[in-house]
């Protein structure tokens, strides 16, 4: 069996060589990587984002490497703030040692809340909130605590010695936990 490292690729190129007169077969190519130490992006992404209103949002790192940072602000973000964060990623993590591709972004608009921060961000603006339990409902976000949040929901009730239902606001307070998905809601006038 021979192993020969091809022209500065980080692959092992594997032929394996029969006597019995037959041409070499070609093996699967494998892939030479270190693993990117997740809890160590972290601690680069908030040393990168202290002292400023940036929050990390998620980090998801793939078996091959690809690493996805994702921040946000209260104060929105702008390409230069993006690109200065992957400049302090990338001092950090040598790309001769470890191979990766890196995308550092804003949490996209339409996206899922996962973070407290992006729930304090959209107090005041609607937002569609999606339970555990399958209903589904808009409102404005009015609160936020440590363990969940409040959205007014405007339904219609009826009123005692009314004819018709009346629109009301309802408070909804949900957990955390009770909330399947929450996002940003987009109208159009």
């Amino acid at each position: 069996m021979q192993c020969k490292l091809g022209g500065g690729q980080r692959f092992l190129h594997f032929v394996v060589v029969h006597f019995n007169g037959r041409r070499p077969r070609q093996r699967h190519n494998k892939y030479l990587y270190t693993m990117i130490d997740k809890e160590k992006l972290r601690l680069t992404v908030e040393k990168a984002i202290e002292g400023t209103d940036i929050f990390l949002v998620d980090i998801k790192v793939s078996p091959d490497n690809n690493i996805v940072v994702e921040i946000d602000s209260k104060n929105g973000l702008d390409i230069d703030t993006c690109a200065d964060i992957t400049r302090k990623i990338e001092a950090d993590f040598d790309r001769e040692t470890e191979d990766y591709e890196l995308e550092v972004g804003s949490a996209g608009l339409t996206s899922p809340f996962k973070v407290k921060a992006q729930f304090d961000k959209n107090i005041g603006n609607d937002v569609e909130v999606v339970t555990r339990d399958g209903r589904k409902f808009d409102g404005r976000l009015v609160d936020v605590t440590e363990t969940g949040f409040t959205v007014e929901v405007s339904k219609k009730v009826k009123e005692p010695g009314k004819k018709r239902p009346v629109l009301t606001t309802v408070p909804e307070t949900l957990t955390f936990d009770q909330a399947k998905t929450v996002k940003y809601l987009i109208k159009f006038k």
